[in-house]
């Protein structure tokens, strides 16, 4: 490592100090406790079991305003201890002291990042589960196994995260990789983060499967909903509903049963299709294929709501989901590339590996600052 000057670590310190103070004024935390107390001083009735749904979403909300509030203390903490280290390796001079100072403060500093982050997703759903649904585009099994190949990088991204993945739908390809897949990623803010994900992936390699070695293009869209617990988050009525059952399989003879237990319901009105064939229960799978129904119904309400406004603003641009969004290249050059923030890295196999979250980050700020203008 290259010798370390004090004054740049001071540099980086006053720098944290400004977005503690950022963070600390925008959390607004007088009101936070305030609000802790009132929903402590809730749960404390008597009667507060007697609607569990109301039950649950004070509890939630608790927990939700514990978390910022304990986190800023935390950070608040690690900063002055570090003034308080700052302090001694001026009076010492001694240079693994301004080493390890240095490498606190870079560590603290991946904290602030993280928790940035964490306060970017203030929209209704972000907190939800995610629904993630993954479709080739033309091409065949070249098109297909690059499904497979984004299905492994979200499945490693997730675990990554201490999220649980579950498969809900799984369409085998011909010969390799998939036709499309459905998952259920459960964890805080699942939603919230893969929703940066939503668009068209291009894949530029040598195909493994051109006995020429030709250099090919390939497409895969990504889809990504909140799981919606709310019942009244969107209004379907059971006369809009075409529901049908069918005998579930899957790749490798998975989850194959011998009942009609997998479910595919139709949204009449909007021709929206789900279909789930997760669980070996019947009305499992049917209540599964409902959640992810109002996902997909409530993300379409949105987007005509997007439209609009970008009419109304007279926004020259196009707002659909499916443009293309990044960009894999494999040869005849490494790199990865998201074309909405320009952010990229030669790191591909890392990237394939689950490591995702520098393209996530610059998204949800890009959002942020376009939402300030």
């Amino acid at each position: 490592m290259a010798l370390i000057d004090l004054a740049d670590v001071k540099q980086e310190m006053a720098s944290l100090s400004k977005r503690l103070a950022d963070i600390r004024g925008s959390l607004d935390l007088p009101a936070k406790e305030e609000r802790i107390g009132e929903l402590e001083e809730r749960m404390l009735a008597p009667d507060f079991w007697d609607d569990n749904d109301s039950a649950q979403k004070t509890i939630s909300e608790l927990n939700g305003m514990k978390s910022l509030a304990d986190t800023m203390k935390k950070l608040d903490t690690a900063y002055e201890d570090l003034l308080v280290m700052q302090e001694l390796v001026a009076e010492e001079g001694d240079q693994s002291m301004v080493v390890d100072l240095y490498e606190s403060t870079q560590e603290l500093k991946k904290e602030f990042e993280s928790f940035e982050l964490e306060l970017l997703l203030s929209d209704q759903y972000d907190k939800n589960n995610a629904i993630l649904e993954l479709h080739p585009g033309a091409g065949g099994t070249e098109s297909q196994d690059w499904g497979s190949m984004l299905l492994r990088m979200y499945t490693r991204w997730a675990e990554s995260k201490g999220f649980k993945v579950e498969t809900l739908d799984y369409l085998p390809g011909d010969e390799a990789g998939i036709k499309s897949v459905t998952l259920l990623i459960k964890g805080h803010n699942a939603y919230g983060y893969l929703k940066a994900e939503k668009g068209v992936h291009r894949l530029v390699r040598i195909s493994p499967f051109d006995a020429s070695g030709r250099r090919h293009t390939s497409f895969a869209s990504c889809n990504v909903l909140p799981e919606i617990e709310d019942d009244n988050a969107v209004d379907i009525r059971s006369e809009d509903l075409k529901i049908d059952t069918y005998r579930a399989s899957g790749a490798g003879g998975q989850h194959i049963n011998t009942t009609d237990s997998a479910v595919r319901i139709t949204h009449i009105p909007t021709g929206v299709v789900v279909t789930c064939q997760q669980e070996r229960s019947q009305i499992k799978n049917r209540d599964r294929a409902m959640k992810m129904l109002m996902g997909k119904l409530f993300e379409k309400k949105r987007e005509e709501q997007e439209k609009t406004l970008a009419s109304i603003q007279g926004e020259q641009k196009d707002i659909a989901w499916g443009s293309q969004i990044r960009s894999y290249v494999f040869h005849p050059y490494s790199m990865v590339k998201d074309h909405r923030t320009s952010i990229e890295t030669g790191n591909v196999q890392a990237v394939m590996d689950g490591d995702l979250d520098l393209f996530i980050d610059a998204y949800l700020r890009s959002q942020l600052k376009r939402d300030e203008q």
